[in-house]
């Protein structure tokens, strides 16, 4: 179940970002209503447990999997490992937002994710940190369509992995754009910056 609601938080948090498609504004105001749904006092301890849960017990699955000597299909093993880097981007991801939060008192909006491309040479770590875990993501859930569509022929599982890893592949690339401030204007304020010593 917590595997389920995180992909869901996942796809409405990415969504979200692309949302800035249309601009920065456009992204702010999709981001404010969703606060409302995610940032519940009822609904985020709840979120922050799954996410702990569940990198902690995929973590552990993968590991068990990579080092038990047997061989292993090759979905099997693209999730082990998508599933190590999108737990270990999803771990750095919210504990940054929480220490944006609640440590240097920032709103970790759409700002606060895209200052660091803006601040030579941060975006060498940041680039790639969002790549990844976009693209793990678009693999991990393939790896999974592959197993939940196990009564259909070879072809469309395999179908599946293929188009859902693209995606993220893609996505992760439009992403980092989008925060470099490539496709729409992107001006970080001060504060923001100033996180980095600029």
């Amino acid at each position: 179940m917590g595997g389920c609601v995180l992909a869901l938080y996942a796809t409405a948090h990415l969504g979200n970002h692309l949302v800035a498609l249309a601009g920065v504004a456009a992204h702010r105001h999709a981001m404010e209503a969703l606060r409302l749904f995610y940032r519940h006092p009822l609904v985020e301890p709840l979120l922050l447990l799954f996410i702990l849960t569940q990198v902690a017990s995929g973590a552990w699955g993968a590991w068990q999997a990579l080092r038990g000597g047997r061989p292993m299909h090759p979905v099997a093993r693209v999730q082990a490992l998508s599933g190590l880097v999108l737990g270990s981007f999803v771990l750095i991801h919210a504990c940054a937002v929480l220490a944006g939060r609640w440590v240097l008192r920032l709103d970790t909006d759409f700002y606060f994710a895209a200052a660091g491309m803006h601040v030579p040479p941060y975006g060498w770590f940041f680039v790639p940190y969002y790549f990844a875990g976009v693209a793990a993501l678009g693999m991990h859930l393939g790896c999974a369509a592959y197993w939940a569509l196990s009564a259909r022929p070879m072809v469309r599982r395999r179908r599946a992995v293929l188009a859902l890893a693209l995606l993220g592949v893609g996505l992760g690339a439009l992403l980092c754009l989008l925060l470099a401030g490539s496709i729409v204007p992107v001006q970080v304020p001060a504060a923001y910056l100033a996180t980095y010593g600029v």
